[in-house]
């Protein structure tokens, strides 16, 4: 082999572990009815994004300054809303932000993982966390969840045991399940990683979501100092443009961070978008309980048509099981209703759209459902 040839082989220079893989990404296909990427269908009204305009217009007047590279009143907006959405008083020092939980979790295993360290999960789980694990070169470790996608805490003890995580990563609501943490798993796995000197890290984004009863686990951070908990502004604040992700944390663990972090990684538009939003949090967030009921009617009506349906605590709802999932997906695609193939196999994820979304997306998979073998 020449030279040349050697060269052509092994360019660009990247890192043998990320030679032939391709880039997270959802679908974005110009389709009448998108519900695949668990957006809120809802944007903001005219009188808040003249608002938000407003403050970035604002902000933009002095775009020739770094911006506040603490930013100190977002994180105290933050905190009292976290405080009015679970009740729990946190101070600034407990809460980070960053360009969507994306960044936070990635800021998380930069600063808590990496070589020789472990970062565990339980499948289904979200599909960045791995990459965010490769991207910070920390191994990861995966476990199982039950038929119903909750897990088994005999499991979850056995695996911290075993490969003593630095990280455990656990959406609650799951995506791409729905399926919301019992409220006594948060204290047992706590305790678990606890002893090994890890951290658990809860991600809530789509906690807005939850149903009637099931309880944040903001509210148990004063119990476990190992405790996160991560939410964002794309999903319940319709605010996914803007990129607005953020924690809440022992304040030793937002310390950590600053470490990591990129310097003046949120900018001055972002902070001045995302203050006033959430000055607009109650109109904002006023949709949340209609999409609840448009998510558990569409829940319902997957059940009446002999499907297996897993119980939803998000704005999407995970559905199946199909021989072939790629043809009802190319089916609803061809009623221009397009939605995410995600999730176990023979499995389906639909989000919640508005009620004409939603009825469009039963006609077509009615449609499909006749068309197609089963």
């Amino acid at each position: 082999m020449s030279a040349e040839q050697v060269t052509d082989a092994a360019w660009p220079p990247i890192r043998p572990e990320l030679r032939g893989l391709e880039p997270y990404g959802a679908p974005q296909l110009d389709v009448p009815v998108r519900l695949n990427t668990n957006e809120n269908p809802y944007g903001p009204s005219e009188a808040v994004a003249t608002d938000i305009a407003a403050a970035v217009g604002e902000a933009a007047l002095e775009l020739n300054r770094y911006p506040d590279r603490e930013h100190v009143a977002l994180r105290e907006a933050l905190a009292a809303y976290l405080g009015r959405d679970t009740g729990v008083a946190l101070d600034v020092s407990q809460v980070w932000a960053a360009n969507g939980s994306n960044e936070v979790m990635l800021q998380l295993l930069m600063a808590f993982g990496g070589p020789g360290r472990t970062a565990l999960g339980f499948t289904p789980t979200y599909s960045m966390y791995p990459e965010y694990a490769r991207g910070t070169s920390t191994t990861w470790v995966t476990g199982h969840r039950e038929a119903d996608f909750t897990l088994d805490l005999d499991h979850v003890r056995a695996l911290v045991a075993e490969h003593r995580p630095s990280v455990v990563l656990l959406p609650s609501p799951n995506n791409p399940t729905g399926t919301a943490l019992a409220p006594e798993t948060t204290d047992v796995v706590c305790a678990a990683v606890a002893e090994v000197g890890g951290l658990v890290v809860i991600d809530e984004a789509y906690g807005e979501f939850r149903r009637a009863g099931t309880p944040s686990a903001v509210e148990r951070l004063g119990a476990h100092r190992n405790l996160v908990v991560s939410r964002t502004m794309s999903k319940a604040f319709a605010l996914a443009g803007g990129r607005v992700g953020y924690l809440a944390a022992a304040p030793e663990v937002c310390d950590a961070l600053r470490l990591v972090r990129l310097p003046y990684h949120l900018s001055s538009l972002t902070q001045a978008a995302a203050l006033a939003a959430l000055r607009h949090a109650d109109e904002l967030l006023g949709r949340v309980a209609e999409l609840r009921a448009e998510r558990d009617a569409l829940v319902g009506w997957l059940r009446e048509q002999g499907l297996a349906v897993a119980d939803s605590d998000a704005n999407f709802v995970l559905f199946g099981r199909f021989d072939d999932r790629h043809a009802v997906w190319e089916a609803l695609l061809a009623h221009g209703v397009l939605v995410r193939e995600t999730g176990p196999e023979g499995w389906l994820r639909v989000s919640v759209g508005t009620p004409h979304e939603n009825q469009a997306f039963r006609d077509a998979l009615a449609t499909s459902l006749k068309e197609l073998p089963r």
